[in-house]
């Protein structure tokens, strides 16, 4: 494909330090990855009557670990040979671009405000097969740009390039974006921290997620301890939920 050209180097302590832990890269043979593989495999058999071309995470609140979760999860996809392309939606508090240790004068933010094309900002990883689109330098209006025409031919030219496309978007219920972006989707995915996240601000986050039509897949529970779960998950990831499941 002409759009995916860039080398990247491997990434080091810096680009972990400063960005969200990839444990699904610095350490693919332990029990938290082997989680992720196994939420990986659940979403890939909650939609069975179509395949899924795109998906996206988000929580209901700031710092739930939405980030860490798509990351992750983005990696597993890329290692069974399907190539990922992962949106920084967050265009308030992005990530990927630390996480990932790649430059972000241009991304998203400025291919929807019309000063860049897709195969300027499109970067490769350290992943084979995974591409990020970082978020781009903060613009003052994140609202109206991912809910333009331009983000919806964007999501479509992805899609077509792609096996995969992963969106991290911002949280629910702290500004409109998730919800303009879920409307846009394949599937929708709630992060849920065990312990921090409010009941009645998740069961507003799937509201709002409703009344947009969102297709929401299930939740994925994470920062699960020992402790609080029994079952296979425990540790850390308390696995894929349902969006049925109560």
């Amino acid at each position: 494909m002409a759009l995916f050209k860039r080398k990247q180097k491997k990434l080091d302590n810096n680009s972990l330090k400063y960005g969200v832990g990839l444990i699904t890269y610095s350490d693919p043979t332990s029990s938290i990855s082997e989680q992720f593989r196994t939420i990986r495999t659940n979403i890939q058999f909650s939609s069975i009557d179509k395949s899924l071309s795109s998906v996206l995470f988000t929580s209901s609140e700031p710092s739930e670990g939405k980030s860490t979760v798509s990351n992750n999860v983005a990696v597993t996809w890329a290692d069974q040979g399907k190539k990922v392309i992962l949106i920084d939606a967050d265009l308030r508090r992005p990530t990927v671009h630390k996480t990932f240790g790649v430059g972000n004068s241009k991304g998203l933010s400025t291919i929807l405000s019309g000063n860049d094309q897709l195969e300027d900002v499109i970067q490769s990883t350290v992943i084979p097969n995974l591409f990020v689109i970082t978020s781009g330098p903060v613009p003052p209006n994140p609202s109206e740009l991912l809910n333009s025409s331009r983000m919806d031919n964007l999501l479509k030219e992805l899609t077509s390039q792609s096996d995969l496309l992963i969106v991290d978007a911002p949280p629910v219920n702290t500004v409109t974006d998730a919800q303009v972006l879920a409307a846009r989707v394949d599937g929708t995915i709630l992060v849920v921290p065990q312990g921090i996240a409010d009941k009645g601000g998740v069961r507003h986050a799937k509201q709002l997620l409703q009344a947009v039509h969102a297709n929401i897949l299930g939740a994925i529970m994470n920062r699960v301890t020992a402790e609080k779960s029994s079952g296979y998950y425990g540790g850390y990831y308390g696995g894929y939920y349902g969006a049925d499941d109560k």
